[in-house]
């Protein structure tokens, strides 16, 4: 994708005033989304919640779209933070370890914050915003794919590129399977975790 294809604010801001009323806007959009869901979302319901002017939140945003994008790129930041933190432990951390501490802090992401799971099927709403996610989880994965970097040795580069993506876009669709109404949160973490630590031995034994 180029960059004019992907859906960003018209604005991010850099004054401290500016950046409360963006926060603002984006913590309503996550209540909006939980109470309505995303097709009766409204940015005139947003700015409302947020106790801003319209003229304000369309001086970030352009449309709803562009929102549930930007949550959608907050999501992922909190969790490049967390790999982050367990990669400054490599390399004494087994992958193992890593994989399974890493699940563990996801899996209460999504259960602290159900707006996690109505983000994610917000972006999958339209062709440009699922393109737009895609972005999003691609950037997240080249951070896997350079923590496995040194776990995974035997793995050629490309192939570790593409097992990064399979991972996180295994993990993004069990975590929201998860918390679905009626699905054991639990059970499905531990299935999570055997489908990603079996396709990682198995994926390393192919590559030696």
């Amino acid at each position: 994708m180029t960059s004019a294809q992907i859906l960003e604010p018209r604005r991010r801001p850099t004054q401290e005033r500016s950046k409360v009323k963006f926060d603002s806007l984006l913590q309503a959009s996550r209540d909006v989304l939980l109470d309505v869901g995303f097709e009766s979302f409204t940015c005139e319901e947003v700015a409302q919640r947020a106790g801003l002017p319209i003229g304000t939140l369309y001086q970030f945003f352009a449309n709803k779209y562009v929102i549930v994008c930007e949550l959608d790129r907050l999501n992922a930041v909190a969790i490049q933070s967390e790999l982050d933190k367990l990669a400054a432990e490599l390399p004494t951390l087994d992958w193992l370890v890593l994989l399974d501490r890493l699940v563990d802090h996801m899996s209460q992401l999504w259960i602290n914050d159900p707006s996690r799971s109505a983000v994610w099927y917000a972006v999958q709403s339209t062709p440009v915003t699922r393109a737009t996610a895609e972005v999003t989880e691609q950037q997240l994965a080249a951070r896997v794919a350079h923590v496995l970097a040194p776990l995974t040795p035997g793995t050629p580069r490309d192939r570790r590129k593409i097992m990064a993506e399979v991972l996180v876009h295994m993990s993004y669709s069990m975590l929201n399977f998860s918390v679905r109404d009626l699905q054991e949160h639990g059970e499905a973490i531990i299935e999570l975790k055997r489908l990603l630590g079996t396709y990682l031995l198995a994926a390393e034994a192919g590559a030696t």
